[in-house]
């Protein structure tokens, strides 16, 4: 159930919050990197060996690399602040990048190729959770005022720019690589990266204080600790899924029918689709829960992935691609918006790269396995992988639904992160 904008503050009063465009700017060309490198690396091994499953192995290091490394990243930035962490990591991030690119040109050996997805991938810098925790800092409850209500929108918004970076960096990688260079969208990732998070990192007035040091009354304890948490993370897994099938998938179904061009419009179809839901989901003031809103959305998304594999025109698959990404939005917006009432500030950073890294794990093993199975039986059987993580993040979610309560007194979640003790709401 929902009401119209005119309900709560939109997109504009967001906007308007002083600071935040010295951020947002900055993050926007920060955040496009993670969107580019799976396809980016994808494309130009599949170039150098001529192999997708070889191509998708690759990116899976470097994706699987990310997924268990952002969350430590994510936890020292809460710990010692988002600068300290960015700086470092968009150097190494660059270095790793140029050397996994020149190590594939080369026609280095796979083991080469995966040692250096490693750090390729570990060093990923987590501009989105950032940004979502500058918000909730600016916008956030505190001991002192109560959260504003630009909370939601905020969450929105966060969503609808991590779409449009999808819809962007694909499509901006496929372009580079097929038409300038196949090392064009590896190149332009890592300028990006440094370029874009230097200048994030350099808004230290937006940035959330670092949280107080560890004490043994207050111990430093993981986000995954809250069970909503890792809920919410299976369900992301699954959503990566859908990413990294489709990215695999539609290549090879583009080369398939001999224009690889057209992989950039179709991925664009269905990453616009993702970016368009995002926008009317953030432009509606909902009355129903975020955690029913969540699993609805995530009933829509596997019923219309469970179709992708029996299509074989272009225009039935842009078609079919733009509902998959109508429903991708919803569960995205819903998951990052529980977080706020989930955890508390002081691990805020972290659980919003768990939920990152899990959407990278899941495209790491999807690229993996379509890429396989597009090698062994054709494109067609590639989107199958969508399918599968949906169904099996969807009955988790089913059954693991009520984890995903807000707690009724505080906004304490866990011991070890908090003052009070959990209080779970049936």
């Amino acid at each position: 159930m929902a009401t119209t904008v005119s309900d709560r503050p939109g997109y504009g009063q967001l906007l308007r919050t002083p600071g935040a465009w010295t951020f947002l700017l900055p993050g926007f060309a920060a955040r496009q990197p993670f969107a580019m490198l799976t396809i980016g690396i994808v494309l130009l091994v599949q170039h150098t060996t001529g192999s997708y499953g070889t191509a998708g192995a690759v990116a899976a290091v470097a994706g699987v690399s990310m997924a268990l490394v952002a969350p430590q990243g994510g936890k020292f930035a809460d710990r010692f602040g988002q600068r300290a962490v960015l700086l470092p990591g968009v150097l190494l991030h660059t270095a790793s990048v140029s050397a996994l690119t020149a190590l594939a040109l080369a026609d280095a050996p796979l083991w080469a190729l995966f040692a250096a997805a490693v750090p390729t991938g570990a060093s990923v810098p987590q501009i989105g959770p950032m940004v979502r925790a500058r918000w909730a800092a600016m916008l956030g409850a505190t001991p002192d005022r109560p959260a504003s209500p630009l909370m939601s929108t905020a969450a929105a918004f966060e969503s609808v720019t991590d779409e449009f970076t999808f819809v962007l960096g694909p499509v901006i990688a496929t372009a580079l690589c097929t038409g300038v260079h196949p090392a064009a969208g590896l190149i332009t990732e890592a300028a990006l990266t440094l370029v874009g998070g230097l200048l994030f990192a350099a808004q230290r007035a937006t940035q959330p204080a670092p949280r107080p040091a560890a004490t043994a009354d207050r111990p430093h304890t993981s986000a995954l600790s809250v069970p909503g948490v890792r809920v919410l993370v299976v369900a992301f897994l699954g959503i990566g899924a859908v990413f990294g099938g489709m990215q695999v998938s539609l290549t090879a179904f583009s080369q398939e029918i001999g224009h690889p061009g057209v992989n950039g419009l179709l991925y664009g179809i269905f990453a616009a689709g993702n970016m368009l839901a995002g926008i009317v989901c953030g432009a509606i003031a909902w009355k129903s829960s975020p955690q029913r809103r969540l699993v609805v959305g995530y009933m829509a998304l596997t019923l219309m992935a469970s179709g992708l594999w029996a299509v074989h025109s272009v225009p039935l698959l842009a078609g079919l691609g733009l509902l998959v990404g109508l429903c991708i939005a919803p569960a995205l917006i819903s998951g990052y918006t529980l977080v706020e009432s989930l955890v508390p500030a002081t691990a805020r950073t972290e659980a919003f790269t768990w939920l990152t890294g899990a959407v990278a794990l899941g495209q790491a093993a999807a690229v993996t396995v379509a890429g396989q199975l597009a090698d062994a039986h054709g494109a067609s059987t590639g989107f199958l992988v969508p399918l599968a993580g949906t169904v099996l993040a969807l009955v988790t979610l089913l059954a693991l639904r009520s984890r995903l309560s807000p707690k009724s007194v505080g906004r304490t979640v866990a011991r070890g992160i908090g003052h009070r003790e959990p209080v779970t709401v049936d």
